[in-house]
């Protein structure tokens, strides 16, 4: 019985970090990272600034909670990557940017948050370790010996899950369809540049 007290507290607390996350994010979303208080992200839980304290000190705390929390995943994808042999089939190029287009689905309030508020992410640590994370995958998916025009069309790759991401979000449509399309144009490119088309 003891046990379980403590799991449902745990869940409790999770639950209540997660709230803090999602509130912040849109708060971030609707005024910006600068202009938005601790306040302001307290009142709209309907919680105490002490509550949110117990969680988080500061903004970037929060905005850092979410950047580890989204990017695990990315992280574990290039881990996996890594371990498979090398260079990289293109089997597990198609695998690398499917499983990307799989972990956007849930990042995609992070990356809206990350496209309207660029200057504050070149000031803040989290927006450098995100590029370190993108140039991780980049190297997953280009040759090592690859032309420029096939590294380009890689990094392309990277850039069309992104920007169809945001673009698309507007577009009347599926949402299932258009991440299917997306990942099709991606997949595309980084096949041209494996087979050096």
């Amino acid at each position: 019985m003891g046990t379980r007290t403590g799991t449902n507290k745990q869940q409790r607390r999770g639950n209540t970090r997660q709230r803090i996350q999602d509130v912040a994010l849109e708060l971030f979303a609707e005024h910006g990272y600068e202009k938005t208080s601790l306040r302001e992200i307290s009142e709209r839980l309907e919680v105490t600034k002490a509550a949110l304290y117990y969680h988080f000190k500061t903004k970037e705390d929060i905005l850092t909670s979410i950047f580890d929390d989204v990017t695990r995943p990315i992280d574990e994808l290039i881990a996996w990557g890594h371990e498979q042999p090398q260079p990289a089939s293109l089997e597990i190029k198609t695998k690398v940017l499917t499983r990307y287009s799989e972990i956007l689905i849930d990042a995609a309030p992070l990356f809206r948050f990350m496209q309207e508020n660029q200057a504050t992410m070149r000031d803040l640590k989290t927006g450098e370790s995100f590029k370190d994370r993108m140039l991780g995958l980049y190297d997953l998916l280009k040759d090592p010996e690859a032309a420029m025009s096939d590294q380009v069309r890689c990094f392309s790759a990277l850039f069309t899950m992104h920007g169809g991401m945001f673009v698309l979000k507007d577009v009347e449509g599926d949402p299932e369809e258009k991440r299917e399309a997306i990942l099709e144009v991606a997949i595309d490119l980084v096949t041209r540049a494996h087979t050096g088309a």
